[in-house]
């Protein structure tokens, strides 16, 4: 049987909750709620486990703090014996319009801590990572508050759109590849 870890980034605890820099959080919970699922705390990382056409889906989300991911990511790639092809990590992106969605088989972390570490504890920059947009409708110093702060209620009302097509991607990404999805999601 196949299997994937999809990891979905964020910062534990109800401060960081409803945060811009958690939407990799959100997208894996919006999954877990379509499908019923239920996230339990195992080892550097809460896991939620989904089986969808002869694959399976093990979704972390990492409990080490946006910055120290790439240990839990590298933990259960490790356990799992999944190839890192099979790995898809859900991230914000300052670079990308609100609610824009593009997915990558490589690349920079892009400033992204988050991906930096991930890049540095798997010793590689070729993984799958799906970018979310969160725009960058911030002032000059205002950075780390932003991606901090809360949605505004515009962005709270065009969420819940945003978050089924990221779960179609989820899937697509499992069933028919990367490269069929990138087509299919890419700038969407």
């Amino acid at each position: 049987m196949k299997k994937f870890l999809i990891v979905g980034l964020g910062n534990i605890g109800e401060k960081y909750e409803n945060t811009r820099h958690n939407v990799g959080f959100r997208i894996v919970d919006h999954f877990a709620k379509m499908e019923t699922l239920n996230f339990e705390t195992q080892k550097l990382g809460e896991i939620a486990t989904y089986r969808l056409k002869g694959r399976t889906l093990i979704f972390l989300k990492p409990n080490t703090y946006m910055n120290l991911s790439g240990k839990a990511v590298l933990y259960w790639l490790t356990k799992e014996k999944i190839p890192i092809e099979n790995l898809l990590v859900i991230t914000d992106d300052l670079n990308l319009p609100f609610g824009s969605i593009r997915l990558k088989t490589k690349g920079s972390d892009g400033g992204h801590n988050g991906l930096n570490d991930i890049q540095n504890k798997l010793q590689t920059t070729t993984y799958n990572r799906f970018r979310f947009g969160i725009s960058d409708a911030f002032s000059k110093g205002k950075q780390v508050d932003y991606v901090l702060g809360e949605w505004t209620s515009e962005e709270v009302e065009q969420l819940p759109e945003r978050l089924d097509t990221s779960v179609a991607l989820i899937k697509s990404f499992v069933l028919a590849g990367v490269q069929h999805t990138m087509n299919a999601f890419n700038g969407k």
